[in-house]
């Protein structure tokens, strides 16, 4: 028996479910002493700024950062009349690779540049670290606290709101100064200097550049870096004594070429510098952050998990700010360990960049997502550019590898320069739209970006003689690695999906504009590519036609079209499932020998999509206990000895963080392809659970609470209208629904289709 109650309710008055999982004290970073290696620190962050907070051989230190610090120098190779698409392709047909390494590959290897360079350090004389007591990240206000037996004690952060980083030093006396440590660019001869582009990072001094120049008064500090072609930056480190015992200092870092993007604020001076100053800016530095975290949270019974996520959250909030940048491969932490960071500090559009925006989208962060769709949007023309240039038609494609203005790095070409990338980046488009459902950023935005990527994939495309469409060239990232077996002379799964995905969005783009033709082209050009490639033996998902994933590999590119295209669906039908299910079981058949933590996290999503709770639960279990520094930040390799993986070094970099985000959001709430789905994922075992404001695609808010093992309450919450397609999570309980008129049967069907106005709540709970 269905009870119905009509109470139409606006966003401003609406109260939400009270649920336990708001962040707090059990979810910080606390030790007992200061972390002795650069990506152990305790991170601070606001998009542009970063800091690493440190014990370097005893001395208290901050490693500075600032995401737009890039040394842009340009690949020489790159403007040769070789660099072109069709000569990679004559090239292999020759059997000769060789000339194509050497001109695209070996550039990358051989030069430190272009790259992310680190800033300065600040290091305080007087201050040792041998007594510390206790060190504090408190997520909720993103302070970071350090204590000292003597009762002396340190706080510091980056203003979410503002360009200076602030810290305040008390019990100390006068004999505490800080100084300014530079990086070591210079050095005898740079020349034989060697290094790697890899995960061990190159060499600084491999930079050549000068010993910066450093101004120094009493209570302020200016040092200047000249770089490369008339580049430079200063970072400004100015303090006041307060009182006898007391120290409030603020810092910051100015590039000479700053992120075109990025609005200036307020410039300080010494003067500025005062104790009643460092509590406004500490104030709305709060206040910035409470927001954040009431965008969205949640609580597990899985502890680890649950802080985990948290953790994942604090990281991108303090690493995407719109405005700035977006996530590279270590944002706003550049290595402090007198080198350049693992693989340049980048933008790798191969897997890094996407996985560290999936988690945005349904955790309702989607400010801060922008900065990614900015970002390809400010480099939109460079890539036009390129696309004519290397791939010799009209269009959109993307550099696999790129700079901070979106130029081509190289490097292992099938991915660097790859066929598709501007298709996956278009998903980040697609989901914003989807998420916000703003008509305005779909038609200024989010389907031009769609569309010229579709003309591009429709010039460069040819047919065959039964009129299905194929790529010159195709790959998988990152199958055979380098080699010239690692491009495909059939469309991989990997292209095809995105490609069929790309199709497929950029139909349905069109029909909400109300571009009839262009909907039906684009429809039509999707018919023209072949289905996905299936095993015989198991109709798993194949690398490509006829070639099976024959060993263990850390990138799942041949799954795409699971997650996150979500071309296969669960509840699509025995069809769809059983491609999943084979595809799942033959990728734990090969094993994790050489998986990252990253490949971990993605499977978790994969597993929630399967809607298996618990296998999902373990993969992230997993990444967070075997492949986290003591921080949480992601080291790539297996750290726990416990054999989950051959890989055991530990390059630093995010993506696989923010996969373990989505993770956990997926198990929580699903909502692809026009279907709501809540706790799809959840494990058993899993009696007491609850989110709040996990957001879904059709701009929904959705709370839900799971006491005892049954549902017991639900709430969503339309901005903007719309019909809402709920797979009904009520058939075992009696439920009282507020906020709508449903049919007396509604909630006996398998699905809940609910017409929404703009501002009105949904709720449903379990009668008493």
């Amino acid at each position: 028996m269905v009870r119905v109650i009509v109470i139409i309710a606006l966003l401003f008055i609406w109260q939400p479910i009270a649920l336990h999982g708001q962040v707090s004290a059990k979810h910080n970073l606390h030790f007992h002493s200061l972390p002795r290696q650069w990506d152990e620190g305790i991170p601070l962050g606001n998009g542009m700024l970063g800091a690493l907070v440190w014990n370097k051989d005893g001395v208290l230190r901050m490693a500075l950062d600032r995401s737009d610090l890039w040394d842009l120098r340009k690949i020489k190779e790159f403007i040769s009349p070789n660099f072109r698409f069709s000569w990679v392709e004559s090239q292999l047909k020759k059997k000769d690779y060789d000339p194509v390494h050497r001109l695209l590959d070996l550039p990358y290897d051989r030069d430190a540049v272009p790259t992310r360079i680190p800033g300065a350090a600040i290091e305080f004389q007087g201050i040792s670290c041998k007594d510390i007591s206790d060190v504090n990240l408190d997520l909720a206000t993103a302070l970071c606290r350090i204590r000292w037996k003597s009762g002396a004690g340190m706080e510091t952060f980056v203003n979410a709101t503002g360009n200076y980083g602030w810290f305040s030093l008390k019990g100390f006396g006068k004999n505490v100064k800080p100084i300014i440590s530079q990086p070591p660019y210079a050095g005898s001869n740079n020349s034989k200097v060697k290094g790697d582009s890899g995960a061990g990072g190159n060499d600084l001094r491999r930079l050549g550049y000068k010993p910066g120049t450093v101004h120094q008064s009493a209570h302020e500090i200016t040092y200047h870096q000249d770089c490369a072609d008339g580049s430079s930056y200063e970072v400004w480190v100015a303090w006041q004594q307060t009182d006898n015992k007391t120290i409030t200092g603020c810092w910051t870092i100015t590039p000479s070429r700053p992120y075109p993007l990025y609005k200036s604020r307020e410039k300080l001076k010494l003067t500025d510098v005062t104790a009643r100053r460092y509590r406004q800016e500490e104030d709305s530095h709060i206040a910035w952050w409470k927001e954040f975290w009431n965008q969205s949270y949640l609580s597990l019974p899985d502890s680890i998990l649950e802080v985990q996520w948290y953790r994942e959250m604090y990281k991108l909030g303090s690493a995407s700010r719109k405005g700035a940048p977006p996530i590279s491969l270590q944002a706003v932490w550049t290595a402090d360990n007198r080198k350049l960071p693992p693989w340049k500090g980048d933008f790798h559009n191969d897997l890094n960049t996407q996985l560290s925006y999936w988690p945005s989208y349904s955790g309702n962060h989607l400010e801060e997502a922008t900065a990614f769709t900015d970002w390809l949007w400010l480099c939109k023309p460079v890539a036009e550019k390129y696309t004519k240039t290397y791939f010799a038609v009209k269009g959109l494609n993307f550099p696999g590898v790129a700079t901070l203005t979106g130029e081509p790095m190289g490097g292992w070409i099938q991915y660097s320069l790859g066929p598709t990338v501007s298709a996956w980046l278009a998903q980040h488009f697609y989901l914003q739209w989807r998420y916000t459902m703003d008509t305005a950023f779909l038609k200024d935005r989010a389907y031009p970006w769609i569309r010229e990527t579709a003309v591009y994939l429709e010039n460069i495309s040819e047919k065959d003689s039964h009129g299905k469409r194929k790529l010159p060239l195709s790959s998988s990232p990152e199958i055979n690695d380098n080699s010239p077996s690692a491009w495909f002379h059939e469309t991989t799964n990997f292209d095809l999906s995105l490609i069929r995905w790309l199709y497929g969005a950029a139909a349905d783009m069109a029909s909400a504009l109300g571009y009839r033709e262009d909907s039906l082209k684009w429809s039509g050009i999707e018919q023209e590519w072949p289905d996905l490639a299936l095993s015989d033996e198991d109709n798993s998902l194949l690398v490509a036609p006829g070639i099976p994933l024959k060993e263990s590999h850390r990138h799942f590119s041949h799954l795409m079209a699971i997650h996150p295209l979500g071309l296969l669906d669960w509840n699509n039908g025995p069809f769809d499932t059983r491609i999943i299910n084979s595809s799942l079981a033959h990728l734990e058949k090969l094993g994790s020998d050489n998986w990252c933590g990253y490949s971990w996290a993605w499977l978790g999503s994969m597993y929630a999509r399967a809607h298996m709770g618990k296998k999902a639960a373990n993969a992230l279990k997993i990444f967070a206990t075997c492949f986290c520094s003591p921080n949480s930040f992601h080291l790539n390799g297996d750290q726990s000895g416990t054999g989950k993986s051959k890989m055991t070094y530990r390059p630093f970099t995010l993506e696989g963080n923010f996969a373990f985000a989505e993770g956990i959001q997926e198990m929580l709430l699903q909502s692809q392809n026009g279907r709501i789905q809540i706790f799809p994922a959840v494990p058993a075992s899993w009696a007491n659970v609850s989110f709040h404001n996990l957001r879904t695609e059709g701009a929904f808010l959705v709370s839900a609470e799971r006491k005892d093992g049954e549902l017991s309450r639900v709430e969503i919450v339309s901005e903007k209208g719309g019909t809402v397609n709920l797979t009904n999570p009520f058939l075992r309980g009696d439920y009282e629904v507020e906020g709508i008129q449903l049919p007396p049967d509604a909630l006996s069907k398998l699905m809940i289709k609910m017409e929404t106005k703009p501002g009105m709540k949904i709720e449903f709970h379990l009668r008493d």
